[in-house]
């Protein structure tokens, strides 16, 4: 299964606007989001790219299984910052997913580090090294939005339990 993460900053004239610009920066806009836990499928890639790629991702109003992270503010010289952390097994490729948001890059880096290692001990697990993707900014006087998401892949609304789209050469 191959997993994409990609990171974006929004502005907007309100949150919800710079949230929504977010997702559009990072190819997420004209999908129903479904907000998934934090656990990485067997035999899973992982992939870091600039924005999801369209080709993966299925048609507008689709539902979109995502893990995201997000942060919002509209109080200048307030920061938002977003984001991600994974580890995965060498041999099995699973793995776990945290995503945490926060006002400094440090908060967020820490709770990344902090989470990753309580969710590998309550599972007795050693997944070695994590990986992070973080983002953020500092709001300098309209809304911002700090958005980190990995998608998993789409669904159309009709035909319930029709195949989930995947990318040409991954099934």
């Amino acid at each position: 299964m191959q997993l994409y993460v990609a990171s974006s900053i929004g502005r907007g004239r309100t949150e919800l606007g710079a949230f929504d610009a977010a997702l559009a920066g990072a190819g997420a806009h004209n999908f129903n989001l479904i907000r998934l836990s934090s656990v990485v499928p067997p035999d899973s890639e992982v992939t870091r790219v600039p924005k999801l790629p369209p080709e993966c991702l299925g048609e507008w109003g689709d539902r979109l299984y995502v893990v995201y992270a997000e942060q919002r503010t509209s109080t200048p010289g307030t920061q938002v910052w977003a984001g991600v952390g994974w580890v995965q097994d060498p041999v099995t490729r699973r793995g776990l997913f945290v995503e945490h948001e926060g006002h400094s890059e440090d908060a967020v880096r820490d709770l990344i580090e902090g989470s990753l290692t309580d969710l590998q001990a309550t599972r007795n697990l050693d997944l070695g090294p994590g990986q992070t993707c973080v983002i953020g900014g500092t709001c300098a006087g309209s809304p911002l939005c700090a958005l980190v998401v990995v998608a998993f892949g789409a669904e159309p609304w009709s035909g319930i339990g029709s195949a989930v789209a995947a990318c040409p050469g991954l099934e």
